[in-house]
């Protein structure tokens, strides 16, 4: 059973951090590569600017929009993720639900958007979760209630899409991207943490992508050797 080929892949936060290291990891392979963000990509590839906290129907639009640019997408990769860390009650609603709106309804909407396409082809949706998709950490209640719902959400899809579109939930460590940047100190990883470098991380999602009909991939745990947020 040969590898299919990685195709055309949409990627959501593929401007920074993981999602960039994914855009590099397909166009390596030979694929085709989308991105919706907020900002534009380095790279020179199709993109589409969108927040993924809008509403649904916002999304569609720009998903419908990046079809047009590019094609159709026979993989998508969800990417984007934002955080709000603190204790409970020091975070405002609005910031606690933004941060759910982003990495939970953000990546449904986009999965929902992209089905029809992704049908035609048997293609592969990639959700990223996080180790804290695993266990709950303090002062991170809404990036672990996001996460854990991504994980429900891709198993759930997954028995929903059986035999029609493969899904991957992608569970990463700590990653050495500018995700951690603007945080005050004490929720900066320790001088000694050890991160794993995204470009590993993305390679996995490219063998999940080119996984041959009928084979895939359900659940990949990747991080550094010294990951202290697993097991």
């Amino acid at each position: 059973m040969a590898p299919r080929p990685v195709g055309t892949v949409f990627v959501t936060g593929g401007s920074s951090g993981l999602g960039s290291a994914v855009v590099d990891a397909v166009l390596a392979a030979g694929g085709t590569v989308g991105v919706l963000d907020r900002v534009p990509p380095k790279q020179d590839v199709s993109f589409v600017e969108v927040d993924l906290a809008e509403p649904a129907s916002v999304v569609a639009e720009a998903v419908e929009r990046l079809v047009g640019l590019v094609g159709a997408p026979t993989g998508v990769v969800t990417a984007a993720g934002t955080d709000a860390c603190g204790a409970l009650v020091d975070i405002h609603p609005d910031v606690w639900e933004r941060v759910v709106r982003v990495n939970l309804f953000g990546t449904v909407a986009v999965v929902r958007a992209c089905l029809p396409h992704l049908e035609a082809s048997r293609g592969t949706v990639v959700t990223v979760g996080s180790t804290l998709s695993l266990r709950g950490m303090s002062d991170a209640t809404a990036y672990s209630a996001s996460k854990f719902a991504v994980r429900g959400f891709s198993h759930a899809l997954a028995a929903e899409l059986r035999g029609k579109v493969g899904v991957t939930l992608l569970i990463p460590g700590g990653m050495d991207t500018a995700f951690f940047d603007g945080r005050t100190e004490q929720y900066k990883p320790g001088p000694d943490a050890d991160l794993n470098d995204p470009r590993a991380t993305a390679g996995t999602v490219v063998t999940a992508l080119t996984q041959p009909v009928g084979s895939e991939i359900r659940e990949m745990l990747v991080m550094a050797s010294g990951e202290s947020s697993w097991p």
